[in-house]
């Protein structure tokens, strides 16, 4: 009987400890991703002063903090952020794009995508947000907060990072959500 408590032991505490060194790597990932973001709101209010308005009066926003994106004809884009509901943390998205058309090269940008309505961020927060080709961003500079046009709810802003791309294209970005447990 001892033996088999030791053998179940020996059995159950490196699985425990596999658990908890993954849900510290998990932790450490999240804390990186919100420090990101938390820089990329910086800078894109830096990059616009009068966004800091869109930021506190929004019902919601997810901040993109590295959307990748290359292409040779046929393009594709990915990007890791967080949303934010009424100030606060909710969870994480995913940013994937294609596109078809005419377009060599890569670069790296940041997204800010602003939710007016509480419909839009409800429905960002079910999956159920798509952006065809014709909900375009807008490239945050000084001034262009003042001019935000809300299409079904949202308004969308980028802001270059580096790389070059020629681009003629249509497409559309798709997202995904997580919630992040609350503790």
């Amino acid at each position: 009987m001892v033996r088999a408590m030791k053998r179940l032991l020996s059995l159950i505490v490196p699985l425990l400890m596999a658990v908890g060194l993954s849900c510290s790597v998990q932790a450490d990932k999240q804390a990186r991703l919100t420090k990101e973001v938390q820089e990329t709101i910086k800078m894109f209010k830096k990059a616009d002063p009068g966004m800091d308005k869109l930021f506190k009066e929004a019902k919601g926003y997810v901040v993109f903090p590295k959307v990748s994106k290359g292409a040779f004809g046929v393009g594709a884009a990915k990007g890791k952020g967080q949303l934010f509901a009424a100030g606060q943390l909710q969870g994480e998205a995913t940013l994937t794009q294609v596109t078809i058309g005419f377009q060599l090269g890569g670069q790296v940008y940041s997204e800010v995508i602003f939710f007016d309505e509480e419909k839009a961020l409800k429905d960002f927060q079910k999956g159920n947000v798509e952006f065809s080709a014709q909900v375009s961003a807008v490239a945050a500079a000084e001034g262009a907060s003042k001019n935000a046009k809300f299409v079904n709810g949202v308004a969308v802003f980028t802001l270059a990072k580096g790389g070059l791309m020629y681009e003629a294209s249509i497409g559309g970005q798709k997202f995904s959500y997580h919630p992040y447990d609350k503790k």
